[in-house]
């Protein structure tokens, strides 16, 4: 049996086929979203359960310190830090996302009102269904007269 296909019904298959890699891309982005809002509203807003949520266990942060020796902070003091409850002073955006299959790299900003603002860098890794974070680097700047502007 020969199955002939014009090129109305090989365009059709390529459609849907690129519809669905384009709406799992969409989920896999709003996902990824999801953790990044989680560690950026548990962080404002003193909510354990999101950060918990965001990150893996046994996450680490990293930056340089003002000697320029590396900085390793566990994610557990890290979260251990956060009070319940407690708001912060701070505002955060997603700056960028990319992906492949089940690793992402994602950027943000945090911005601390008339102080400074955090650049962060995370990776993260889908495994059992959901999207953690199992890296965070970040570094930081005073805010300048260019920064109030925008």
């Amino acid at each position: 049996m020969t199955i002939k296909f014009g090129f109305a019904g090989i365009l059709s298959i390529f459609c849907l086929i690129t519809t669905a890699q384009v709406e799992n891309s969409q989920s896999e982005i709003a996902q990824i979203t999801e953790t990044l809002m989680n560690y950026i509203d548990g962080t404002a807003n003193g909510e354990i359960n999101k950060l918990k949520e965001a990150f893996h266990p046994d996450f680490n942060l990293y930056s340089v310190t003002k000697d320029d020796s590396l900085r390793v902070w566990s994610g557990k003091d890290y979260i251990g830090g956060i009070e319940e409850g407690q708001k912060a002073n701070r505002i955060g955006k997603i700056i960028s996302i990319d992906y492949e299959k089940d690793a992402a790299i994602a950027k943000a900003e945090i911005l601390i009102p008339n102080w400074k603002i955090y650049t962060d860098y995370f990776l993260l890794v889908k495994y059992e269904g959901s999207w953690k974070i199992v890296h965070k680097t970040y570094t930081w700047r005073e805010i300048t007269k260019s920064d109030v502007k925008q």
